[in-house]
């Protein structure tokens, strides 16, 4: 067996460049820049107001001055700009050339069209042409876009963007014994849950699951199956790795050629567990107890996703103190489904007395998965632990 650290690493090596798509701005939310964005104009294009006042020439003031226009957002003035004048202007107008000040409204004593400065503000309250960018900026390839980098695009008067191409991952459930939800289970049956998660976690790293039909415990259905799979980047499939199983997966992938990275791993739950590539589709092959293929889904498969798209694969290890005494760990490193809760500091993490790999009801009440160390000693009540949250904790 390996470590997990080294089974990641080895994971991790399976991604391959990623590949460019063109996006409108609209669908480029938490996508990968592969091109830099370049800005197509200048913001502010012009000198603009910060503020609802008058704008006028510093060197004429405390006044009185005569307003002579009115500039607005969209609609600047056009006139003859002449000492002694000031133009109505409001919040994002251009300020029109000759003037140098703008000064709030409340500053001002107005009488018709004559206004007298009470009092001068510090600033010139004016945003300079090009103080946010200047046609030619750029964002760099790499950049994640954020809703508010999102933003900046669009006011670079950009429309679509060339990104990483969301990974298509093909998802294989395999077994007699399964049958879709929605369907009455037969003597022996059990209804097919592993692919459903799976597919959300998927879609929670940024790739595009494609659930494939539940295939049956034979090599051809197995083997159809993988060439359903031949177009997509990451194929996942789910149980059969294990002592004791048929092993027709494995069986399936050797016959296909899969150059196989590592088969076991020690870790708590999930050790049996394949990687490899097949041509130009990595494939992952997961425990087939639920909670087994989720946590291996969140260690192993979703920083494989993000990797495949430019993302940083890892997610850091976040600090709890420990709600409860742990005895000592065992020789594989331990994935305990576990709650949080608030404490002075750090949260309070707690794990579940009962960490039955196929206890999916337990899995959807957990926060966290709280991690152990291979060997780690005994733990007692308030020490400092390390956790993964789960999905958006």
């Amino acid at each position: 067996m390996i470590t997990v650290d080294e089974a990641l690493s080895r994971v991790l090596a399976l991604a391959r460049p990623p590949r460019p798509e063109t996006v409108p701005l609209a669908q480029a939310h938490g996508r990968v820049l592969l091109e830099p964005a370049h800005a197509r104009l200048t913001q502010p294009p012009f000198d603009a107001s910060a503020m609802d006042g008058y704008a006028m020439r510093a060197a004429d003031m405390p006044g009185p001055l005569t307003v002579i226009g009115t500039s607005a957002a969209g609609h600047p003035w056009d006139g003859h700009p002449r000492p002694g004048t000031a133009i109505r202007i409001f919040t994002g107008a251009a300020v029109p050339a000759g003037y140098d000040h703008v000064e709030l409204q409340e500053n001002i004593d107005r009488d018709g069209d004559r206004i007298t400065v009470l009092s001068r503000s510090s600033g010139r309250n004016i945003r300079a042409r090009g103080n946010d960018f200047a046609e030619g900026d750029s964002l760099p390839a790499g950049t994640v876009l954020t809703p508010a980098r999102i933003g900046l695009l669009a006011a670079m008067n950009l429309d679509r963007v060339t990104v990483a191409a969301r990974p298509v991952v093909a998802i294989l459930a395999g077994g007699d014994e399964l049958v879709p939800p929605g369907t009455d289970p037969a003597p022996g049956q059990i209804v097919s849950s592993n692919d459903l998660a799976l597919a959300a976690m998927v879609a929670e790293a940024g790739g595009t699951p494609r659930i494939l039909p539940i295939a049956r415990d034979t090599v051809d259905s197995l083997t159809a199956a993988f060439d359903a799979a031949t177009e997509a980047d990451l194929l996942v499939t789910i149980g059969g790795a294990s002592v004791g199983d048929h092993d027709l997966i494995g069986r399936v992938a050797a016959e296909k050629g899969m150059a196989q990275a590592f088969y076991k791993v020690a870790l708590r739950p999930g050790k049996p567990l394949m990687a490899g590539h097949l041509d130009r589709t990595a494939m992952l092959g997961l425990p087939g107890n639920p909670v087994s293929a989720m946590v291996c889904g969140q260690i192993f498969m979703q920083p494989l996703i993000r990797r495949m798209q430019g993302l940083p694969a890892d997610v850091p290890l976040r600090q709890a103190v420990l709600g409860v005494a742990l005895p000592a760990e065992g020789p594989r490193q331990h994935y305990l489904r576990a709650t949080l809760t608030s404490g002075d500091g750090w949260p309070v993490i707690t794990p579940f007395n009962d960490q039955d790999s196929a206890r999916l009801a337990l899995m959807a009440q957990a926060d966290a998965l709280l991690v152990r160390p291979a060997g780690d000693p005994a733990r007692a009540a308030g020490d400092v632990v390390h956790y993964l949250p789960i999905g958006s904790s």
